[in-house]
């Protein structure tokens, strides 16, 4: 899978309308529609329709950079909202309506800007987790506007927060004690103070400290299934680095970015190579590049993509995502693509 894509992606869309950064995207399924959303330097919230390849929507409530935009996927299944939220500079947290074009929530309890947002994996995403350059990090329930924790501990501002996954050995009854019903579950957070920290969602304690980072760190991402127990991490420091978070370990650091990494991503796809299969994970830096790494060697890329030199000019977020087909082939009506944001404004889909 990953040799076709190496082999045979290309550009296959492209989306403009901010006018600079793409701090953020995300996507979603809905209604058997498909949606991207963004969030920019230019203090807007987009919502492109990738079916018909167009902005339908743009929210400019902000006022000051949008740092990361989420769909609420426990607004749709609860009240059968679409409903996108987004963290600023401008020190708020928001909800927006797209559908019916209106501001819902805000969310401001934060002293300073805001960074990554996350949603629960548990309890069918009523849960929100926020970073923040006030140093601390907050769990929101989003059915209430409250702020249920604040996790304090980092000596710097919170660029990115992730949630550990569905626990697969956690599936009994056990999983509804607690607070917010997250047992087992845990948060980690890079922040500007150099160091990944986990924490436990249900106790606000504080479990492990991560350094080795040189300078920020920029994106910090759970693995899943066999990689359960890893932590991928980017940081200004140019480098991307792999954690087992049970022994506390560097497990393996992959350079080549010549400019800070803004996003790294577990791809879905696996290669073989001389140990068996391996997975493959990508990173997205400020020299324009998206680079595609196996897990098991510290090697050079396996592949990269480059960003339009005049258009782009830096890759600051990315997305896997598994686009309908127009029309259906022997190899299914799914196609993987991946998406990215770039630091001049467009939006593209390589696959």
């Amino acid at each position: 899978m990953f040799d076709t894509f190496r082999s045979s992606s290309k550009l296959i869309n492209t989306f403009t309308g901010h006018t600079t950064t793409v701090w953020s995207i995300d996507y979603s399924t809905i209604d058997d529609c498909q949606f991207i959303c963004s969030g920019s330097g230019d203090k807007t919230v987009r919502v492109w329709d990738v079916d018909n390849n167009k902005q339908i929507q743009s929210f400019n409530g902000h006022s000051d950079n949008v740092y990361c935009a989420k769909f609420s996927s426990y607004h749709y299944h609860n009240n059968r909202q679409n409903v996108i939220c987004s963290s600023s500079y401008d020190k708020t947290i928001r909800f927006w309506d797209f559908k019916h074009n209106q501001q819902l929530q805000i969310l401001n309890r934060h002293n300073s800007w805001v960074g990554g947002i996350t949603f629960s994996p548990f309890n069918g995403g009523r849960y929100l987790c926020s970073g923040s350059g006030d140093k601390t990090i907050r769990l929101w329930d989003v059915e209430t506007s409250k702020s249920l924790h604040v996790f304090n501990g980092h000596t710097e501002g919170i660029w990115c927060v992730d949630i550990s996954p569905l626990q697969s050995n956690n599936n009994n009854d056990n999983n509804n004690i607690g607070v917010v019903g997250g047992n087992g579950y845990t948060i980690c957070s890079g922040s500007y103070d150099k160091t990944i920290r986990i924490w436990d969602i249900e106790t606000d304690k504080q479990l492990n400290v991560f350094k080795g980072h040189k300078n920020w760190i920029t994106s910090v991402k759970y693995g899943s299934n066999e990689l359960l127990n890893t932590i991928l991490s980017g940081s200004d420091d140019r480098s991307v680095r792999l954690r087992d978070i049970r022994s506390g370990q560097q497990v393996q650091m992959f350079n080549g970015h010549t400019k800070g990494v803004w996003s790294v991503e577990y791809s879905p796809f696996v290669i073989k190579n001389g140990n068996g299969n391996s997975n493959v994970i990508c990173s997205g830096s400020g020299d324009n590049t998206i680079r595609f790494w196996d897990i098991r060697s510290n090697k050079n890329e396996l592949y990269m993509i480059k960003g339009d030199n005049k258009e782009d000019n830096g890759i600051f977020c990315l997305k896997f995502i598994v686009l309908k087909k127009k029309e259906k082939t022997k190899n299914g009506k799914y196609d993987l693509n991946l998406c990215y944001g770039s630091n001049n404004g467009p939006i593209r889909i390589w696959g």
